[in-house]
């Protein structure tokens, strides 16, 4: 596989990602509680990783096991409050806030690793706090947030604590193992969850409005979107996917409303922006661009 072919699989990846919050409010719309949706989707994933690797998952050693369940875990929390918030607030406002995950990972290195984060990070900071305080009509409104904002927000940090075990995992396991174990472990805790706390609401579900949305969130933003991005991730830089991968907040804004789940508004263009600004920021050598192109594009000595 070529870069360029991989780069346009990631960007298909994150059109997959930004699809699901819309698909998620659907289904919520037809009364599914967020443990059943995450119940389905999983479910479907592992079975289809299953259905297609299953000579690997069958190889599955012990120490690949913890290593998935670990991944599985934390997916788990990340996909619960991410759909539970999107039950009280709007697909774009969710997507932008996950979309912080990329500012905190760099503080997570320092808590962790003692990296000390660049001074860009913080520049990206003050850019993603004031796109949320916009996105979400804290300067409008006053501190109102939705309970879904603040759900949206621990799901941010949730999965910048994902995305840094991550890096651990995928060196010690085999990427199928790991999606195998994220459908099937989200399954499992998915029906705890459900017998103990939302049995109740079962009844209420309109399954003919849910099914298909479910299959799509299942099949697509779930088993295909993993697949996708562990193949092609292989083959282009890290920084590079980063940024392609950043752009599901877009897409989740741009379906949401082709849909007419939301309508399109100032704050939502503006505190939007800001937010990818933010993201891209921490992207970016900045010191690298500034002297490739601007001092050197006007020949001065650096």
């Amino acid at each position: 596989m070529t870069p360029s072919r991989a780069n346009r699989n990631l960007l298909l990846v994150a059109l997959m990602w930004g699809s699901s919050y819309t698909f998620i409010k659907m289904v919520i719309a037809a009364r599914m509680p967020p443990a059943v949706i995450n119940t389905l989707r999983g479910a479907i994933s592992a079975l289809l990783v299953y259905l297609f690797f299953h000579k690997i998952v069958k190889t599955m050693t012990w120490s690949e096991f913890k290593i998935g369940a670990i991944c599985a875990a934390f997916n788990f929390v990340v996909v619960q409050l991410q759909s539970t918030g999107l039950e009280s607030t709007t697909p774009s406002n969710c997507s932008f806030i996950t979309s912080t995950y990329v500012i905190l990972l760099p503080f997570i290195g320092w808590l962790f690793f003692k990296k000390v984060p660049p001074l860009k990070i913080y520049l990206a900071l003050i850019l993603c706090m004031s796109g949320m305080l916009i996105l979400t009509g804290v300067l409008t409104h006053g501190l109102r947030l939705h309970f879904g904002d603040w759900l949206t927000i621990l799901t941010a940090i949730g999965f910048a604590f994902q995305m840094t075990y991550y890096g651990y995992a995928t060196k010690h396991a085999r990427p199928e193992v790991i999606a195998f174990q994220l459908g099937f472990v989200q399954a499992l805790l998915g029906v705890g969850y459900t017998l103990t706390l939302n049995i109740h609401k079962l009844p209420q579900i309109n399954w003919l409005a849910a099914a298909g949305p479910v299959v799509y969130l299942g099949v697509v933003a779930t088993f295909a979107a993993q697949v996708l991005q562990m193949i092609s991730q292989r083959y282009t830089d890290t920084v590079t996917a980063g940024l392609i991968l950043i752009t599901e907040s877009l897409f989740a804004s741009l379906i949401s409303v082709l849909f007419q789940v939301e309508r399109p508004t100032l704050h939502l263009v503006i505190g939007g922006s800001l937010v990818i600004l933010a993201t891209v920021i921490t992207q970016f050598d900045l010191r690298g661009v500034f002297a490739r192109y601007l001092v050197k594009g006007h020949r001065f000595k650096v």
